[in-house]
């Protein structure tokens, strides 16, 4: 991934948190029949190995699962993402020297994909990934709610994945390199959007 140096993230606490804010990644291998990429919930571990592992699943049914990668897998999370005007900027009434862009958060992954089906890690997994999710929740779901017949069953029907990460990068492209004026512009014209994702890009903007 392409970062300007005024854009990278290198803290490993933010780049967890980051990951863990999206939730949502687009899964992409390389395989003998071509690239393919499926959109999977990952949880992270961040413990397991110096930059975490990642855990999830994908369907039976889903080629991604059965077809060996060619090298590393890569693991794509998108946060907040926002349309920039050149109206934003208070730096346009003086020079017009501006042009569109778009602020974004995201972070990739990296690493060795290993997929399994076993039914005791299975189990684990899709137990761990219900917890994470259902923690909020007033009342929240689990697992052993089903019937544990009906639980195994659905077990059948997916494919477990393991990947341990070892490359981590992340990119916050939040106007750091305009000045502050431009910032406080697009902040105050993102926070007054009608598009939850604009303003959680106002909130995440640098002072």
């Amino acid at each position: 991934m392409y970062i300007p140096p005024a854009f990278r993230l290198d803290d490993l606490p933010a780049l967890h948190e980051a990951i863990r804010g999206a939730g949502l990644a687009n899964l992409v291998t390389a395989t003998e029949q071509g690239l393919m990429a499926s959109p999977l919930p990952l949880f992270l571990d961040p413990d397991d190995g110096p930059f975490g592992t990642l855990h999830g699943h994908l369907a039976r049914a889903n080629p991604q699962g059965r077809l060996p990668p060619l090298g590393e897998a890569l693991a794509v999370f998108m946060g907040p993402d926002a349309y920039v005007s050149p109206s934003f900027y208070p730096s346009k009434a003086e020079h017009h020297r501006v042009v569109p862009t778009w602020n974004y958060v995201t972070i990739q992954a990296c690493g060795p994909a290993e997929f399994y089906d076993d039914p005791d890690r299975l189990l684990a997994l899709v137990t761990r990934l219900t917890e994470r999710h259902e923690a909020p929740r007033q009342t929240p779901w689990a697992v052993s709610d089903a019937p544990a017949d009906f639980i195994r069953g659905q077990l059948k029907g997916i494919v477990g994945l393991r990947l341990p990460i070892t490359r981590l990068e992340g990119k916050r492209k939040l106007s750091q390199n305009r000045n502050a004026a431009d910032r406080d512009g697009v902040r105050a014209a993102l926070s007054a959007s009608d598009r939850p994702a604009d303003r959680a890009v106002a909130a995440a903007m640098p002072a």
